[in-house]
């Protein structure tokens, strides 16, 4: 039997699970490489042996995406998967365009292959887009399940920029954790919040030894999505947040169009500081695409350590990485709290900016006055402390999830913006999780 010869294109997350529940053990196919975009420094490396399995005692190279068209001409690639999320419908085809002209065939994996059944309750909160507000949203199911008696215990989307045989199957249940596995800012940023509302985490490289794993302390599982990818589990309760800040792009992105055909309920994030017209487009593509769901109107409340001392000054606004770089998002939530605690101008870091710093804003040229709080590593949070630290301000207003002042030392005042999840419908989210417990669960 020839085998397939395969690339799988991805970002250290979605690829390395679709190979782990089809790939692994198939011997019908030969998985050649990974190619990996999106996240600084996770190419040049080697999906390990020991995950990797018995066909690949070598493990498989993971190269940069540019070189795709290459490899698949000098290796002979009958098949790329592509595997991973937050691409426009645009980007996703010329990609594939790329690669049918280059002899191979294009590939996007459903449901049936690569969710994986839980012997619990699984509940999964998704969006459509990176920084709709889903952190917010998981931390509040937590709460409710909690208050209803059930321990949830939350199963995040991959982020593994590490050694992958050391993150394979990860379980943060303190801070100190955090510092035991070495996290970058990314991975702090979702698992902290969870964390200091006394919610055990589990991550990692391996999501059918990490469901197996927490299904040994929980009543429900959690699916904490990332980016706008589809959940590595399959739900029992699926619920989907869009955001009218990019009304239209639950459409026109992947796979949000497919969260969204999916979704039980679907939370309309942020309407407090959106349009009414924005509000109604999202509304009405719900309509078309999704008219049995549940719709739940919702805000997000943002709040401050010291709300008062924002006012008449020169700030930083330092939002969410990812949510403002290939989530393009046109601001976060620091940015809400310097309009709306009256702060006297936004100073625009680029010209303080150092290292990778300055060249996340050339790759990402529409960011506006506002600093992504990048930190892959030792290095980048060193550019990202020096960047803050030479900025001329009065202020620095972190819109980061995390305490962004207990990780780097910043020379000026600085507050910490936080933000919950309010939901304004009837049935909201503690009447719609009580019947799912009730009778689901």
């Amino acid at each position: 039997m020839i085998k397939k010869r395969v690339v799988i294109m991805g970002a250290a997350g979605r690829d390395f699970h679709n190979f782990n529940v089809f790939f692994r053990d198939n011997s019908e196919y030969e998985v050649t490489a990974f190619t990996a975009t999106q996240i600084p420094n996770i190419t040049d490396r080697r999906y390990p042996p020991d995950i990797a399995g018995d066909l690949y005692p070598n493990g498989i190279p993971i190269y940069d995406e540019k070189e795709l068209v290459s490899i698949i001409k000098d290796k002979a690639i009958d098949e790329v998967v592509f595997s991973y999320s937050d691409v426009s419908y645009n980007d996703l085809m010329h990609k594939a365009s790329a690669v049918q002209a280059a002899g191979a065939d294009f590939r996007i994996m459903g449901t049936k292959h690569t969710m994986i059944k839980s012997c619990l309750p699984v509940i999964a909160v998704c969006a459509v887009r990176t920084g709709c507000g889903k952190s917010a949203v998981s931390r509040k199911v937590c709460e409710i399940l909690k208050k209803i008696g059930k321990k949830a215990v939350v199963i995040r989307h991959p982020m593994p920029y590490g050694d992958l045989s050391k993150q394979r199957a990860q379980r943060f249940a303190s801070l100190d954790d955090l510092v035991t596995h070495n996290c970058t800012f990314e991975e702090m940023e979702e698992y902290e919040p969870h964390i200091e509302q006394n919610t055990v985490v589990y991550a990692g490289v391996d999501y059918e030894d990490i469901l197996r794993k927490a299904e040994k302390e929980a009543d429900v599982i959690l699916w904490d999505g990332g980016n706008n990818d589809m959940p590595f589990y399959q739900p029992d309760l699926f619920i989907t947040l869009v955001d009218p800040h990019r009304a239209g792009d639950e459409l026109t992105y992947f796979p949000s169009e497919t969260n969204l055909r999916l979704a039980d309920v679907v939370i309309i994030s942020k309407e407090d500081s959106s349009t009414t017209e924005n509000i109604f487009k999202v509304k009405e593509n719900i309509s078309k695409i999704n008219p049995s769901a549940t719709v739940i109107d919702s805000s997000l409340e943002i709040s401050t350590n010291n709300n008062d001392v924002i006012k008449g000054k020169r700030v930083l606004v330092v939002e969410d990485g990812p949510s403002v770089t290939h989530g393009g998002m046109p601001y976060g939530a620091a940015t809400i709290a310097a309009q709306r605690f009256c702060a006297s101008s936004i100073i625009d870091p680029r010209p303080y900016a150092v290292g990778s710093i300055a060249e996340t804003f050339k790759k990402y040229p529409t960011i506006p006055n506002l600093l992504p709080a990048m930190g892959y590593g030792d290095k980048q949070i060193t550019e990202l402390e020096n960047t803050i630290n030479a900025v001329d301000c009065d202020l620095v207003i972190v819109g980061t999830p995390i305490d962004l002042c207990k990780k780097i030392n910043i020379n000026k005042p600085a507050v910490r913006v936080k933000y919950n999840f309010n939901g304004n419908s009837k049935p909201g989210l503690e009447e719609i999780l009580k019947e799912f417990v009730n009778v689901g669960g």
